[in-house]
Parts: structure tokens; C-alpha cells; sequence
């Protein structure tokens, strides 16, 4: 019995963090001017954005989950919704899949490093630039932007905790290759020097190629890529958190078009989007990654529909271009049509998604 108050003292501290992860997750802005708060929950829509974001966006709160700022790879936003003094400068493509994506410094609570990749594997690259939110009376504001890492990449930016659960990985996709990109912040910055995993299909093509999302699981040891046509398929890879290498390709495929990606809370499905060839048979498919059985677990109406992106609640939120409404998949651990997708999902509140959703990193 002297045991109890501790194992009490350990589930709330665990319960404390746990609400603290998707804290930070619970304000989504995204599409034309469209938002989501899931500070109660249950999610409401939020109609104060002054974003508008084809598909590229990232949100940045504090760890209760208070808005610092938000970006669609181009302009910061602070949170007054006004843009940062030099936050108009961000070389993120205006329309590249997963254009954009936020990292807090390791050791500084007040500095944030944002990510952006050109799109169609044009020459700007990958980059990242410094948000200081010391500055601007606590607004926040960009004393150094658009420092090149690699180019060019393609349209993919994922993160991840270190094995360390202090420092971050932020994975990316060099063009014309099949090589993935590493790169670790730690307290004392971004390390320039990227880790290579050279592993799974080749990135190429015309540039329309670059096309698709890129998801790390739940628990940091997985990696899904979606590849847009010619190559129309989903990839699940391991990653090594402690060393960032990326390897041990699976495929699903052919998919035309494929384009969003995300896992079930438990890890146990990879779920993808795809429209086929010029839109029109847009499709939700579960993948079980213990058996390889593939299984179309929902029609959109829309003509096409984009990004997966699961939310604090644990079910999985799916963009439908230019539609007032968010499909979910309600109960994603289950197998097969038990997952409930519902293509009107959730009402925006008259604003509008596009094709992305907010990039996160997976805790």
C-alpha cells in the first residue's frame, strides 16, 4: 500500500505530459483562412486566421497550448494575426505539399527554428529561418531567414523526438534521388550536416513528381512517404531515432495520385489518400502493417482531397480542396471499414480547406 502514492504521482505526471504533447497541437490553422481549436476536445472551428494556404502550414504554441504564431511557408503570422515585421520573407513554395514545418529550440523557450522547401524540386531548396519571440514586445519576429541546407528536395518535411526525447530529427527528400535527408537540432542549433539514407524509390521526374506527404509514427520508429504520379505509391521504411537512418522499405501501390499519409494512434495502420490521374476518384485507403492487407475504407465526393493529419483526439482529420467540411476517420486502430470514415466530418464555420493540414512534430 505505501507504494500507491507514488504509482499515483507517476500517472499524473504521465497524464500531465501526455495533455501537454497534444496541448501544443490543439489550434490548427490552415486552407483559406480555415482553423480548428481542440483546447476542449472536442474541435470548434476557429474563424480568426488571416492565413491563406493552399497546402504548406505549421502552428507554434506554448506547452498549454497558447498561440505564439502560425506560417504558411511565406508570411509569419503572430498572434494578433498581424504579420511579423520581417516575417514576409520565408522562401517556402507556395504551394509544396509539406512546404513548411516548426521546431522549438532544445535548450531556448523563447527561439523556434522554421523549416520550408521549395516546390516541385526548384533550387531554393530546403531552408530554415529563426523566430526570436523575445522580440516585438513578445510578438516575436525573424532576425535571420532562409539559410540553404540542401537542394533541391522535394515537397516533404517530417519531425521527430531524438531517442534522447530532447533533440529533434527533421527528415526531408533530396530530387533526383533516392536519398533521404536527416538533419538533428540541438540546444546548440540546427547541425548542418545532414544523415543520408539512400533507401526505397527514386524522387524524379518532372517536378509535379515531387508531390506528397511524408508521416513518422506515433511512436518515432516508423517513416510513411506518399509519391505522387508517375511513381502513384505509399512506402513505409524503420527509423532509427538514435541515429536518423532510414531503412527497410515496404511498398503499397499502384495508387494514381497518391498524396496524403498518416498512422493510427497505435501504429498498427498507415492510412493514404489518392485522387487518381487529374482528380475525380478521390479515395481513402487503410494499409494494416502487420498483414499488408490493403482495404478502401472511404469515397470522397470532393473531386480531390489532400493531407491526413491525426489530432489530439486520436481520430485522423482528412482535407477535401475547397469544401466547408473536414472528412474524419473516427476510430482509426480498428481494422477495415470498423475504422468509420465520414467524408462530412466536421463543419469549418463557413471558412474553406485546400489540401494541407498543420505539420506537427511527433513527440
Amino acid at each position: 500500500m505505501k507504494r500507491l502514492p507514488f504509482l499515483l504521482l507517476f500517472v499524473s505526471l504521465l497524464t500531465t505530459s501526455t495533455a501537454w504533447a497534444q496541448a501544443e497541437q490543439s489550434i490548427w490553422y490552415f486552407g483559406n483562412m480555415a482553423g480548428l481549436s481542440f483546447a476542449q476536445g472536442k474541435p470548434t472551428p476557429l474563424l480568426d486566421s488571416k492565413m491563406v494556404s493552399y497546402e504548406n502550414c505549421a502552428v507554434a504554441t506554448t506547452k498549454s497550448g497558447q498561440l505564439l504564431f502560425y506560417t504558411n511557408g511565406g508570411t509569419i503570422y503572430n498572434r494578433q494575426h498581424a504579420p511579423m515585421p520581417n516575417g514576409r520573407r520565408l522562401m517556402g513554395g507556395p504551394e509544396s505539399t509539406q512546404g513548411v514545418l516548426i521546431v522549438p529550440d532544445p535548450g531556448s523557450g523563447n527561439i523556434f527554428y522554421v523549416f520550408i522547401t521549395d516546390f516541385q524540386g526548384r533550387p531554393g531548396g530546403m531552408r530554415y529561418s529563426v523566430v526570436d519571440m523575445t522580440r516585438d514586445n513578445g510578438l516575436g519576429d525573424v532576425p535571420r531567414a532562409n539559410m540553404l541546407l540542401i537542394s533541391p528536395v522535394a515537397e516533404k518535411l517530417a519531425a521527430v523526438r531524438h531517442q534522447n526525447g530532447r533533440d529533434v530529427w527533421v527528415v526531408g527528400h533530396r530530387w533526383n534521388s533516392n536519398a533521404f535527408v536527416a538533419y538533428l537540432v540541438t540546444a546548440d542549433g540546427v547541425q548542418t550536416k545532414p544523415i543520408l539514407s539512400n533507401v526505397g524509390t527514386m524522387h524524379a521526374g518532372p517536378g509535379r513528381n515531387a508531390i506528397g506527404c511524408l508521416k513518422f509514427s506515433p511512436d518515432g520508429n516508423k517513416l510513411a512517404a506518399a509519391i505522387w504520379r508517375e511513381s502513384n505509391k505509399f512506402e513505409v521504411f524503420d527509423f532509427d531515432r538514435n541515429t536518423g537512418l532510414v531503412s527497410k522499405p515496404r511498398q503499397f501501390g499502384p495508387y494514381e495520385e497518391a498524396y496524403g499519409v498518416e498512422f493510427s494512434p497505435d501504429g498498427s495502420k498507415l492510412y493514404g489518400t489518392n485522387n487518381g490521374t487529374g482528380g475525380g476518384a478521390a479515395q481513402i485507403w487503410q494499409f494494416d502493417l502487420k498483414t499488408d492487407k490493403a482495404t478502401k475504407i472511404g469515397d470522397s465526393k470532393n473531386r480531390k482531397i489532400g493531407a491526413l493529419q491525426r489530432g489530439p483526439d486520436g481520430k485522423i482529420y482528412v482535407a477535401r480542396e475547397d469544401n466547408p467540411f473536414l472528412g474524419i476517420i473516427g476510430n482509426p486502430n480498428a481494422a477495415g471499414l470498423a475504422c468509420q470514415y465520414k467524408d462530412d466530418g466536421i463543419s469549418l464555420g463557413g471558412k474553406r480547406s485546400k489540401f494541407g493540414l498543420p505539420n506537427f512534430i511527433v513527440k
